[in-house]
């Protein structure tokens, strides 16, 4: 699949994604999550798998970001305090806008 059609994908879940976290987090606060954790393994079980799945995830984007000249400390931020929408935004702007590719030096 083309780095734009990954793109495309990566929007459209990006958008809905985006806008029910907002709502979760508009009714229930931003550290609603520390609740649910605390309370039910289940939770805990969902935090943690999130921490790991989203620290490989900024692995990934520091270095496929150097690669490809594409700052990569917004999206690690973005990762950090919004999990997966950091991911998101990351896959988005790389097939969506041209890339100045850095030498091997």
């Amino acid at each position: 699949m083309s780095l734009r059609g990954k793109a495309l994908i990566a929007a459209l879940l990006l958008v809905p994604f985006t806008a029910f976290s907002l709502w979760v987090v508009a009714r229930y606060g931003y550290t609603g999550f520390l609740t649910l954790a605390g309370n039910e393994p289940w939770g805990l079980q969902i935090l943690l798998d999130l921490v790991i799945a989203c620290s490989f995830g900024i692995g990934w984007v520091a270095g496929d970001a150097r690669k490809r000249g594409i700052a990569a400390w917004p999206y690690v931020v973005m990762t950090i305090f919004l999990g997966s929408i950091g991911i998101l935004s990351y896959v988005v702007r790389r097939g969506l806008a041209p890339a100045t590719p850095r030498s091997e030096a």
